[in-house]
Order: C-alpha cells, then structure tokens, then sequence
C-alpha cells in the first residue's frame, strides 16, 4: 500500500496518512512511504520505533531518492485488546443505558470504547434502578429551554412602596426561602459527585437543578436587600428541619423527601407568595422560582415511580424515612412564629381586624392545599389514600 507524503514533513501531519494506512493494511503488512521532505528517513525511522513499526530504507536506482517500508507492527491493534463499548450513545431503548455500568468506565462517554486497563472511579451511584428516569433527557431539555436572566425577567426597577411592616415580612419570607433553597442547592450538589457519568441525563438534570437553585438564592437574596440592608432570622427548628436532607446518605429518599415531599409542599407557598404578593418584584421572583421548582418535582415523581416500578419494597422504606424524620424533628419547633406570622401578614395586607382575619384563613388554606398536594403525590407513586393521609400529616411543619 503506497503512500505519497510529496514535501509534506512527516511532523506537519504526514505521519497521520501513514498511520491511516498501516490501520488499513493491518497487523504484519507493509506500507510503501514516498517523499521528497528532509530527513524524512531519519524521522520516519525514529517515528516507527516509538510506534512499534518495523522501518527499512530501500535506496532508488542510479542515485536516486529510494523509498522507506514500514511493516506494522500491530501495536496499535495490541493496545485496544480487551476494549470495552461503554453503552450506546442515545438512550432510546432500555437496554442502550447500562444496568450496572462498571467503575472502569470512568469518565468515558456513553458509547465510547473504553481502553482496557483504565482506573476505577470511586463512584457510589452505580445501579440504574437508583437513578435512572426515561424522562430525564426531556426534562433536561425543557429545564435548558426554561432558564431566566434574573437581570432582565424581574422588573428590578418597578416603583413600589410598602408599609414596613410589610416590608419587614417580605424580608422575613425571602430569608426563609433562602435557607431552603440552600439546601435545595447541596444536596442534588452532593449527589452528582457521587454519580457514575454514564447516567449522563440524569447528571445534567441535577447540574441544572443546581444551578436554579443558586439563582433563586440570588433573587431572593436580592429582593430582601431592595429596601432594606439585614435580611430576617434563621431558626434551630428550621435548620434542624434542612439538616435531615442534608444528611440522608441514598439517593432515592433523599429525592424523595426533598423533591417530591419538599420541593412539592413549597410550589404551593410559592404559588400563595405569588397571589398575595404586595409588590411586582416578590410576584415575579417567586412566579419564576415556581417554574423551576415544578421540574424539580416532576423528575423526583418520574424517577421514583420508574425505580417503585421495578423494585416495590422501595416503598415501605420511603414510608420509614417520613416516619423517622418526623420522629427526629418531634421536639423541635418547626416552622418558625415568625414567617407564619410574615404570611399571615401578606396575605392580609394590612393590620385592619377584617384584613387579618382574612389573612389568617388564606394561611390556614394554604396548608390545607401543601396537606393536598401531598397526598396527591404520595398516592401517585402507590401510596394508598389512608397511607398517603397519615404520611402527609408526618411532613415536617418546616414546609421543605
């Protein structure tokens, strides 16, 4: 097999049709190599060397310029013996995404033939079952198409002027609603690290999911500091609250507790945050988190029901987890006087007896929705209505 490298140097990219043709010839045949470039047969030479190829120099007749032979030497074969295929790169058929895909794997796209020999990854996250929704690239695809620029989709600048007490418990909501959204941020934060690659949708789920999450600290880290310089107060109860999320070390009901029971409970008092809002900036800030926070559920939902699918004694252990949470945070005082009291206050309006009566009852509606919403969910994934009754009534009174 001839190749003609004319003046092309083999260092400018010749030894690239070289190698071409040695992997067309195949193991023990020869390849011609032609050119007129200098010392082509002294870099030819030390380039078969390094490459395992074995190098003759057959001078021209009369003088002229002869032609080098190299002979592969199958190194090139030799080194993807024992190769592996990571998969299939799309995820259309069930059977594309590995069950168990091995720690060897790495970081190696789905779909790519993995070198045999590469190091294993300290990954945790290594079953199908524990992570995998058929949903999630679509999910993925509408939380990319969803994102919001904070700068321009929340009117900043609108002219608006509350009472301070209002103001004051809009400040205490959003601090509120910071601290949960932190933990909403560690802990889909925690789990990605943790996550063999090969379940790539649903890493990217999570890295979005992240990335809301820190936008809507920031939103509402902004909108508390529109009118005033300190933000509210923080709780040993509400803290205590987030720290069991924090905490739980499997995935599964850690996306349950947070993303199907949390997650889930707070689209509600995003959604009342909204109705009742005293000014645009509040309105807008929570109307977009709540956009966000529905895909978070909606991923929670579709991978617990496809993991509840296959494995049902997943179930009962989700049950325990609402129950030993519940027991873990019995002494503590949950949600704190002061944010019921700073949306008792929104939702009134004002401190007029008839406004707060008012209050007082959207409040108590509000809950009863959260309570709603819950078991809806709950009984979505196989939970029975009295099952689903009882569980929600065990949900922290955090909301998250």
């Amino acid at each position: 097999m001839p190749v003609d490298l004319g003046t092309l140097g083999l260092a400018e990219g010749g030894y690239l049709l070289i190698k071409r043709a040695l992997r067309q010839a195949g193991a023990d045949r020869e390849v011609s190599v032609t050119g007129t470039a200098a010392e082509l047969d002294v870099d030819l030479r030390a380039w078969c060397r390094a490459e395992g190829h074995r190098f003759d120099w057959r001078p021209g007749p009369d003088g002229a310029r002869g032609h080098a032979v190299v002979l592969n030497g199958g190194a090139e074969a030799g080194r993807w013996a024992g190769a592996q295929r990571a998969g299939e790169p799309g995820a259309s058929r069930p059977d594309t995404v590995a069950e168990h895909p091995p720690r060897y794997w790495g970081l190696a796209a789905r779909g790519a033939v993995v070198e045999a020999g590469t190091p294993e990854f300290d990954f945790h996250l290594v079953d199908k079952i524990e992570v995998w929704s058929d949903d999630a690239a679509r999910i993925y695809a509408q939380a990319v198409a969803a994102q919001w620029d904070p700068e321009t989709a929340i009117p900043w600048d609108a002219a608006f002027d509350l009472d301070d007490d209002v103001e004051t418990a809009v400040v205490q909501i959003m601090t509120f609603l910071i601290e949960n959204e932190t933990a909403a941020l560690i802990i889909p934060s925690r789990f990605i690290a943790q996550l063999h690659p090969h379940f790539r949708e649903v890493m990217q789920v999570l890295a979005v999911q992240a990335a809301d999450e820190a936008r809507h600290i920031d939103v509402f880290t902004r909108r508390a500091r529109l009118k005033r310089d300190e933000l509210g107060l923080s709780t040993i109860g509400g803290q205590a609250s987030l720290k069991t999320l924090v905490d739980e070390p499997e995935f599964a009901i850690a996306s349950f507790l947070l993303s199907v029971l949390g997650e889930g409970t707070f689209l509600s008092l995003l959604w009342f945050i909204e109705q009742y809002a005293p000014d645009p900036v509040t309105a807008s800030v929570v109307r977009l988190a709540a956009q966000d926070e529905a895909r978070h559920v909606a991923f929670g939902l579709a991978h617990l029901s496809q993991h509840l699918g296959t494995d049902a004694s997943l179930r009962p252990r989700l049950a325990d987890a609402i129950r030993r949470r519940h027991e873990a945070l019995r002494q503590t005082a949950g949600l704190n006087a002061e944010v019921f009291d700073a949306l008792l206050l929104m939702a009134a309006g004002s401190w007029r007896h008839a406004d707060l009566r008012e209050g007082y009852r959207r409040v108590l509606q509000l809950t009863r929705d959260m309570d709603d919403g819950r078991r809806k969910r709950l009984m979505r994934l196989g939970f029975t209505e009295p099952e689903a009754e009882e569980l929600s009534g065990l949900h922290t009174r955090n909301f998250m």
